[in-house]
């Protein structure tokens, strides 16, 4: 531990390279599981396949991952939400999973051949395409445009798609978690302050048993032991070119991640250990994922939220949060029994990680000083907000661009004409 950080007294930080006592990273690490399982678990319940596979490779990606950024970045590669269209297009057509496969195989094989680009060209690039003032937004955005979801997973109708109208039993859960997680962060000290997220999970899953919204039939039918179910990937031009394209929705979501994450270390992740690493380590693991029967992968928002809340950063709190979910693609029970966290306790965790990734985006304006007066910064800003948060969607093929992903790919589009206006001189920087 180092001298800024005492975790049986005030707890101020645990940085990206440090370790800590098996006996307090053991919940810290749960704490990330118990962030991401909602949302990863998710993807392969849409899919119609084995949750507990989906988790043996995630865990597997996230170990794959930290060994190949050095260890350098704190990130938990869950499942991802970008290829779920053109999925279902496939599955619609009598694809097997089997063959869609292929595609995510692919896709990672693209993400690769990102990063090996983006090692030998460097990143100066990145940052003329990426000012403060449009990543500042671009962060902002990725954490705004889940608010609706954490408000329907809450019980609120906001999205729609829980119901129509006002689930107070819900409501009465999420508000109730929320309430925990905030009150173990601002009146609690020492160890327990670090750990606000698994504490509201509890008090939340506690008063949903009482609220009678907790089943426990999955548990009695599982089976102590269990194998992943493992199927090799076949290989279909057509599927291929049908999945690849949702792969640069991943690479400008990964992007938008990586700058969180810096921002909320004070690294630069960028560049050290580097993009092209980032990259190449959610490359390599997508690749792995649909190779032997799981699903393209990601890093995590909600684990980004959790650092941000606690400000335990530790590379080994998120590697031992991977060996947990390697540990549950074998664990029957012990899967079962994480999967009857009801939804609105989720939703009401995610109430206050979704928001802190918002707020970081705005620290970045703070941090980087960005001056609002100069009108390059307005505009980028005012466009990629205008574009992120409006719900306009773009549709190339089958992929859809929307949200950040959209936000992103229009703040590229006026970083590259910014570039080519000072090249040619006739930026009027006057202001």
């Amino acid at each position: 531990m180092s001298k800024k950080e005492n975790l049986d007294n005030e707890v101020l930080m645990v940085d990206v390279d440090e370790k800590v006592p098996f006996g307090k990273a053991l919940p810290l690490s749960i704490q990330h599981l118990f962030a991401m399982f909602g949302s990863s678990v998710l993807v392969p319940i849409l899919f119609k396949m084995d949750p507990a596979t989906v988790l043996f490779f995630n865990g597997i990606g996230t170990l794959l991952y930290a060994f190949i950024t050095k260890r350098k970045i704190p990130a938990y590669l869950g499942s991802s939400f970008a290829f779920l269209a053109p999925v279902f297009l496939l599955m619609g057509q009598g694809y097997d999973f089997q063959t869609i496969q292929g595609g995510f195989v692919a896709s990672g094989a693209l993400f690769a051949v990102v990063a090996i680009i983006v090692g030998y060209t460097g990143i100066g690039w990145i940052n003329k395409l990426f000012p403060p003032a449009a990543m500042g937004s671009i962060i902002t955005i990725i954490g705004l445009e889940l608010a609706g979801t954490a408000a329907d997973m809450a019980g609120f109708p906001v999205g729609g798609s829980n119901s129509p109208t006002l689930n107070t039993t819900w409501v009465i859960v999420s508000m109730v978690t929320l309430a925990a997680v905030i009150l173990s962060n601002v009146l609690l000290r020492g160890f327990l302050k670090v750990i606000p997220i698994l504490i509201g999970i509890i008090v939340g899953y506690i008063t949903a048993y009482f609220m009678g919204i907790v089943n426990f039939t999955e548990i009695s039918n599982a089976s102590f032991f269990t194998i992943p179910n493992i199927k090799l990937a076949h290989f279909d031009t057509t599927a291929i070119l049908t999945i690849l394209p949702a792969t640069f929705v991943v690479i400008v979501e990964h992007v938008g991640h990586l700058k969180v994450t810096s921002s909320i270390v004070g690294k630069d992740l960028i560049e050290d250990p580097g993009l092209h690493r980032s990259l190449l380590g959610d490359g390599l693991s997508t690749m792995v994922s649909g190779m032997f029967g799981s699903v393209p992968t990601t890093t995590y928002g909600e684990n980004i939220g959790v650092m941000a809340l606690t400000k335990v950063y530790s590379v080994y709190i998120i590697c031992g949060a991977g060996i947990m979910s390697i540990i549950l693609g074998f664990s029957g029970k012990l899967s079962a029994l994480i999967s009857t966290i009801p939804t609105p306790v989720i939703g009401g965790v995610s109430f206050l990680l979704f928001g802190t990734i918002a707020v970081s985006g705005l620290r970045t304006f703070i941090e980087e000083k960005v001056d609002f007066s100069k009108s390059r910064n307005l505009i980028l800003a005012s466009v990629t907000f205008i574009v992120g948060l409006s719900g306009i969607t773009i549709t190339i093929g089958t992929v859809e661009f929307t949200g950040m992903g959209l936000a992103t790919i229009v703040a590229m589009v006026l970083g590259i004409a910014f570039m080519i206006f000072d090249k040619l001189g006739i930026m009027n920087e006057e202001e």
